[in-house]
């Protein structure tokens, strides 16, 4: 099997976990602020976690390009 498409299979879960997961912590994290309590810190996680989900999984579309050359 190809090394591209290895780190394809790898890298394209792991990063559509971490979007999912970094949405509904951005969404639970507005729920907290509705309600007045102390949603900055977990938001700011959120949002990290949502773009490193993002960048991950933009690596995964490279390596996906790259095995099928």
């Amino acid at each position: 099997m190809n090394t591209h498409k290895k780190k394809w299979l790898l890298l394209a879960p792991i990063g559509l976990v971490l979007v999912g997961a970094g949405l509904s912590m951005a969404i639970d994290a507005g729920s907290v602020k509705a309600n007045s309590g102390n949603w900055f810190w977990y938001g700011t996680a959120a949002l990290i976690i949502f773009n490193s989900g993002l960048c991950i999984f933009g690596t995964a579309i490279i390596e996906k390009v790259k095995s099928l050359k």
